[in-house]
């Protein structure tokens, strides 16, 4: 989103400092600052909640050394790394981006998974969590569909060959600053 925002006050306003936005780089280090103080803020925020609500993973005895440590855990810590990686996301990334729009879905597809596998053994009070058939079920789903959206668009290439005989060379008075607005692949 802030990507689309600074494009338009540059456009429209000239805006001093809002080109920064168009390098991934600079919004690739933006999206890591804002993943760090979601999972240190918000984190620590979540486990205090889960914590006071008694939403603690159960531990079954299997003679395993350290078991018992996990006994206090808060379950449903896999919110912090969704919200962490979902955020910055939306805030930084171009969403119009298939790679972009596939690596949400997965995610939010995946994440879904989880916090039902999760809720079913702390509020259904069953330790088995999400059925093996239902998990693989939701696996296989999510896979055929990337697997189908990256066979058949236009906007993804899985590999791309250029033969010696075809390379050319750029006259070094040609080449151009790269940004994401003048760089497409086809």
């Amino acid at each position: 989103m802030l990507y689309y925002l600074f494009k338009f006050l540059r456009e429209h306003f000239n805006l001093s400092g809002a080109a920064l936005f168009q390098y991934i780089s600079f919004r690739s280090a933006g999206a890591i600052l804002v993943s760090l103080l979601i999972s240190m803020i918000w984190g620590k925020k979540l486990i205090e909640i889960l914590r006071g609500q008694q939403v603690l993973e159960t531990v079954r005895d299997l003679g395993i050394p350290g078991e018992k440590e996990k006994a206090n855990t808060p379950t449903m810590g896999g919110l912090i790394i969704i919200a962490a990686i979902i955020v910055p996301t939306l805030l930084f990334a171009r969403i119009d981006n298939t790679y972009v729009i596939l690596m949400l879905v997965a995610t939010i597809w995946l994440g879904a998974m989880g916090f039902a596998d999760d809720y079913i053994k702390v509020f259904k009070r069953d330790k088995r969590g999400l059925a093996k058939f239902s998990k693989i079920v939701g696996q296989l789903g999510l896979g055929i569909i990337i697997g189908t959206t990256l066979y058949f668009s236009n906007d993804v290439i899985t590999r791309e060959e250029i033969l010696p005989s075809e390379a050319q060379q750029i006259p070094a008075n040609q080449i151009t600053k790269i940004t994401d607005d003048n760089f497409k692949v086809h």
